[in-house]
């Protein structure tokens, strides 16, 4: 199973101090803090896409996920949302198959409608085709990654001409994508007929809710023939602040909840944590709240949390990163694993997905198909062979 953080780089008054950071100041937390990430052996890190103040998250997220890709090791940088909607298709081909090659395959991504009415008439689209957009943009994007001479046509694009999207994906796997979505069950629908992941945010809505949308995107993956419904892959979000007890934690974190733009004038402290997966308490209370995830939605492969949101200064959140790494995640492995039958599949990966379609290749060429797979139609090589002609040459 996989654990990580997301960000939705908000730009917030920290609520103690009085101080707001500047984007500048923002925009290098999010770097130091994928970093630490990396550092502390979390799997993932996600970054939403926002067009808007006040977040200083990436309008075009595949330019911060190549510089983090040049700053970490071994983690997987993704998306926690995508705007599906409101990009091109053909520049989200291009833009997120050259980042997957920055990150040597360390790469994927979430698709999803946001969360901004606006967004739509600044990219000349209309909020009220939303879902239309959503599925059909996505359609093409589909295509683009699997084929090399596509010739489309739709209601919401040009249409195109025998076009071929470049760069080809890494080793001619396209990155794997996850679906988010909240509310939308058109979102699980989609997800579910491409053998996708969804990602429920999972972080202002009840259990009830979301075991309804995971149990939906199930029955529907498995309709598709993807695999049984417990082989769906699944992942949630959450929200956590951790002190060593949890009467520390609930008092440093209150002025943060309490003046958040996202939860002001809603339920208070208790009340929310109670009735959402917002955790705040000891290291042992975040586990045993984790842990519980699976009761309602099955077995499940991503989970990411919330961290740096709220006006929480870098510090803290650097603290809570460490935490999360050293004493939580550990015990979360273990835990999980302990519990996962064997045919729930993990998280899957450039390496997984690669060594997928290499067997599926094998099983044609024993069938006696003589196809080449994967070959660049304007170079003649795979990636795969130029890579290790590099590799000699140095």
């Amino acid at each position: 199973m996989q654990f990580g953080i997301f960000t939705v780089g908000d730009v917030t008054t920290d609520p103690t101090t009085g101080r707001t950071p500047t984007e500048h100041e923002r925009i290098k937390a999010t770097v130091a803090i994928a970093k630490k990430a990396d550092e502390v052996g979390l799997d993932v890190f996600a970054t939403g896409e926002h067009h808007n103040p006040p977040f200083a998250a990436p309008a075009n997220p595949p330019v911060l996920l190549a510089h983090l890709a040049a700053v970490t090791e071994r983690i997987t940088l993704s998306t926690a949302t995508t705007l599906i909607t409101t990009n091109d298709p053909v520049r989200l081909a291009e833009d997120y198959a050259y980042a997957q090659h920055l990150a040597d395959g360390r790469l994927d991504l979430m698709m999803g409608r946001g969360n901004t009415g606006p967004v739509y008439p600044w990219f000349g689209k209309d909020i009220r085709d939303g879902i239309e957009l959503a599925v059909e943009n996505y359609a093409l994007l589909h295509r683009l990654w699997r084929e090399e001479d596509v010739t489309w046509s739709g209601k919401h694009r040009s249409a195109l001409q025998s076009f071929t999207s470049t760069p080809r994906p890494l080793d001619g796997v396209p990155p794997f994508v996850w679906h988010g979505s909240i509310r939308s069950p058109e979102i699980a629908e989609q997800a579910a007929y491409y053998g996708d992941g969804f990602f429920h945010n999972h972080i202002f809505w009840p259990p009830s809710h979301t075991e309804q949308m995971v149990r939906l995107y199930r029955q529907r993956f498995e309709h598709y023939g993807h695999g049984s419904a417990d082989q769906a892959i699944v992942g949630l979000g959450g929200q956590v602040f951790m002190r060593k007890n949890s009467q520390d934690a609930v008092r440093e974190f209150r002025p943060y909840f309490d003046r958040a733009p996202v939860y002001g004038g809603g339920p208070g402290l208790e009340t929310f944590t109670r009735e959402t997966p917002l955790t705040v308490g000891s290291p042992q209370e975040v586990i045993e709240r984790t842990l519980s995830f699976r009761d309602y939605v099955g077995d499940y492969q991503r989970q990411l949390f919330l961290m740096d949101h709220a006006g929480l200064p870098l510090k803290t959140v650097l603290e809570q990163i460490d935490i999360l790494g050293e004493e939580v995640v550990p015990v979360l492995r273990k835990e999980f694993d302990a519990l996962r039958p064997a045919n729930v599949p993990d998280a899957p990966t450039h390496a997984s997905l690669l060594a997928a379609k290499r067997a599926a290749e094998g099983g044609d060429a024993a069938q006696g198909e003589t196809r080449e797979p994967s070959v660049d139609r304007w170079t003649g090589t795979r990636a795969e062979e130029s890579n290790a002609g590099a590799a000699r040459r140095l």
